[in-house]
């Protein structure tokens, strides 16, 4: 696996796009689950896909589960939830980085890239939006890792279609009021 800033994780996407399409893949790594979400074809909206159970016994399982995600949907990247906080070092963030690191020793996913999105608070706004629902808690924990996942995505792929939309934008007006490229 390959650490790229979220622009550059994007912009190749576009890239790839052209030629063969790809789909990015929202990830919430938990103590003990990982809340999945998919963007659609266009890269536009995030869904919730599904959960994995997280144990560092089944790392490869694992790998082997994101594999297979990888060819049946398309997969060109991962966006992975991280709790950035710029005064100290979460516990959380911790755990996020295990978890990568775990998964690129297992050599099943060389070559995909990989960016981190800030993730506080996803979690905390999914479980407030279902608490009417009073589901089982166990439900509950599933839903909330699934949905908390479609925020990191939705909110990175909100973020670079702007900044995507931006720079066409200011190429475009470029090019009508005769500026240089």
């Amino acid at each position: 696996m390959q650490y790229v800033k979220p622009l550059h994780l994007f912009q190749n996407l576009v890239k790839s796009n052209a030629s063969q399409g790809g789909r990015l893949l929202g990830l919430d790594v938990g103590v003990k689950y990982v809340g999945l979400a998919i963007s659609d074809l266009d890269n536009k909206i995030a869904s919730p896909l599904s959960v994995l159970v997280r144990k560092k016994t089944n790392i490869d399982l694992v790998a082997h589960d994101f594999q297979s995600l990888i060819s049946e949907l398309s997969l060109v990247g991962f966006v992975v939830g991280y709790p950035f906080d710029r005064q100290r070092l979460a516990p959380d963030a911790t755990q996020v980085k295990l978890f990568i690191d775990d998964l690129s020793e297992t050599g099943k996913l060389d070559g995909l890239k990989f960016t981190f999105w800030d993730e506080r608070f996803t979690s905390k706004n999914v479980e407030l939006l279902i608490k009417p629902l009073s589901l089982h808690p166990v439900l509950a924990k599933t839903v909330v890792d699934k949905f908390a996942a479609v925020q990191i995505l939705q909110a990175y792929l909100d973020y670079v279609n702007k900044k995507e939309n931006s720079r066409g934008c200011n190429i475009l007006e470029m090019i009508l009021f005769g500026f240089r490229i």
